[in-house]
């Protein structure tokens, strides 16, 4: 089954981690073994690659810009720039990353409906024609992979005024807040609202078709921007407040709020937001028995919640700075997304069902959201 995944950053890994992500997982993981370069806890543990991507048919995907101004006790492997001018250039920079790869073919860049439609259903008769093969041949008349742009945390938005010329450039959603505050709201590990200029950044975003991801926000900022924010509004990658008590999770009525503005939820697989009272490089997924089925709990609370399937799907946010030291002990690469189908059908969801949470619903809400204007 074809996969379209809500958060993946991709060129702050092969920027800010020099990682080629060209090349396949085992080998990078062999390059980056005993090295001293950024010493982060994920070296020589990453699971996303493009070949990777391919290999589980995650061919349609959410890239982030993520360049993030320093913020003191805010997880310094993120938090880079002093300035936003320099987190600016630093945006623009990944930015050049993701043209580089379209102007070489090696990627499309999906901007608006029309696009989105015709690559999904390149990739549904590519893996129709080519049935149950795990992987699609490299070598042969693979489809493209295709991603939309999106920015984590709107640290490089100079001031809403700038919006307009992100979005020329090929933006389409954008998170206000990452860890700790922005220059426009408070963010995951924080208390409070919007500051200043953040009304009038989503006012603008709404004016121009900018998508709202509330994913990072603080309670109170969710509230404010949805009460401001009146354009689509999704969570690219969050998991429920219920089952990990976190504020980095949605609670309940966070998620029946969203549904309510019909919005998607796409479930992280970041160990840390599936298991409570996860110590970071003190637990383990095996020993806290993290697996896929943990993963797909998040998932089926959405729709129990919602009374539907139609607002839950995957946002994994793998290589989102952690590693298999931290994501379900049963998963080596992101090409395992493909467990997730036999698990929803054990829990007896319908086929189409399992479709919608593993590509549909985020077509459908793309083709809504970029159609109603």
């Amino acid at each position: 089954m074809i996969v379209f995944d809500s958060h993946l950053d991709l060129a702050w890994n092969a920027i800010d981690w020099n990682r080629d992500l060209w090349t396949n997982v085992g080998e990078m993981r062999a390059l980056e073994k005993g090295t001293n370069a950024l010493e982060f806890k994920a070296r020589g543990k990453n699971t996303v690659t493009f070949p990777e991507l391919r290999k589980g048919k995650v061919g349609t995907f959410i890239a982030t810009l993520l360049p993030r101004l320093f913020r003191p006790n805010m997880m310094p492997a993120i938090q880079r720039y002093s300035t936003m001018e320099a987190a600016y250039a630093a945006g623009m920079g990944q930015l050049a990353y993701y043209r580089a790869l379209e102007q070489q073919g090696r990627l499309r860049w999906i901007k608006d409906w029309p696009t989105l439609e015709a690559h999904v259903n390149e990739w549904i008769q590519a893996c129709d024609t080519r049935g149950s093969k795990p992987e699609i041949n490299l070598n042969a008349k693979e489809p493209t992979l295709g991603f939309i742009l999106s920015m984590e945390g709107a640290d490089c938005i100079l001031s809403p005024d700038q919006v307009q010329h992100w979005y020329d450039a090929g933006l389409r959603l954008v998170g206000p807040a990452h860890y700790g505050v922005s220059p426009y709201a408070h963010g995951t590990g924080t208390i409070g609202g919007l500051f200043p200029q953040g009304p009038a950044l989503l006012r603008e975003m709404e004016r121009v078709g900018i998508i709202l991801d509330v994913t990072h926000l603080s309670d109170q900022c969710f509230d404010e921007a949805l009460d401001i924010y009146g354009g689509p509004v999704i969570a690219s990658h969050h998991n429920c407040r219920a089952l990990v008590p976190d504020q980095r999770q949605l609670t309940d009525d966070q998620i029946k709020r969203l549904v309510k503005r019909g919005a998607v939820i796409g479930a992280a697989l970041d160990a840390w937001m599936l298991y409570p009272g996860w110590e970071r490089g003190k637990t383990t997924p095996k020993d806290a028995g993290v697996t896929m089925e943990t993963y797909v709990d998040h998932i089926d609370r959405v729709c129990q919640l919602a009374g539907n399937t139609h607002h839950a799907a995957i946002g994994t946010d793998l290589d989102g700075g952690f590693g298999t030291e931290q994501t379900p002990h049963d998963l080596d690469t992101i090409a395992d997304l493909q467990k997730v189908p036999g698990i929803l059908r054990k829990r007896g969801y319908k086929e189409v069902d399992v479709e919608g949470i593993m590509y549909a619903n985020w077509v459908r809400f793309f083709k809504q959201a970029w159609t109603r204007r």
